[in-house]
């Protein structure tokens, strides 16, 4: 009766593994490449999502993620164009576009991918000048964007994004930096100045013409300053005198001169 019993719990134990090697569930967002007998099985071999059955000890199945991976590319020793040393980290975000490509066509695809982001950011950052990294950030992620995307296409990984985060620059190159953005706000601040004198110029050489054609404007102006002065409660009395009173000597005098 043992013996019996005990062939009995031994054949519910091979049910049970059976059971579990032959039944899988797969979440929403992942995907089943299924392998029977090593060859993929209906074409492309991609099941899911939900609940897959399987043969057992016959089909092998490998679970890819469809989720967008945040790949963080480690900090790269750069040499630019025009011979700086910079120190450039960035970030790649990519899909598994087509399951069956990921698993087939490359061993791994997260180090594929991540290995291949940092050659491309050392290569095309080599290939630019400082100014360009720093100014062009924007041109410089779609560059390494398509790059990166072609080359992981046939992998059926797809680059959605790249973001070029952090440019260490040596100390020097800072100071000097510093010193080039000092100069250049001295520089515009002369140029504001100039400008600036060169309109008050243009409008005193304007008032000047008006007053001359314009004697009356100039005794305006007179008795409108006479008014400022007053209007400072100082004890200077002042009687102002209209310059029309002045005119006859003034001719006086320059007939005199020229006599």
């Amino acid at each position: 009766m043992v013996p019996f019993q005990s062939t009995i719990i031994i054949v519910i134990v091979f049910i049970i593994i059976l059971f579990s090697s032959a039944v899988r569930i797969l979440r929403e967002y992942e995907r089943g490449v299924v392998f029977r007998l090593g060859r993929l099985v209906g074409g492309d071999g991609v099941r899911g999502p939900g609940l897959i059955l399987l043969i057992p000890f016959i089909d092998k199945m490998v679970k890819v993620s469809l989720r967008t991976v945040v790949l963080d590319v480690p900090p790269q020793d750069v040499i630019t164009q025009d011979n700086v040393s910079i120190k450039v980290n960035a970030v790649v975000y990519f899909r598994v576009m087509e399951p069956q490509k990921a698993i087939v066509q490359v061993e791994n695809y997260l180090l594929a991918t991540s290995q291949l982001s940092q050659t491309t950011l050392r290569s095309v950052l080599g290939q630019s000048e400082l100014d360009d990294i720093l100014s062009q950030r924007e041109k410089i992620n779609h560059r390494l964007q398509q790059i990166i995307d072609a080359q992981t296409g046939p992998w059926g990984v797809k680059v959605t994004n790249v973001e070029v985060k952090q440019i260490d620059l040596p100390q020097e190159m800072q100071r000097a930096m510093a010193r080039q953005a000092e100069a250049e706000r001295e520089r515009r601040s002369k140029v504001i100045s100039a400008e600036g004198e060169f309109q008050a110029s243009q409008r005193l050489a304007d008032a000047a013409q008006i007053l001359a054609n314009q004697p009356s404007a100039l005794t305006l102006r007179y008795l409108q300053t006479l008014v400022e002065i007053s209007s400072e409660h100082n004890t200077t009395t002042i009687f102002p005198v209209p310059i029309d009173i002045m005119k006859p000597f003034l001719n006086r005098e320059g007939q005199n001169s020229n006599t």
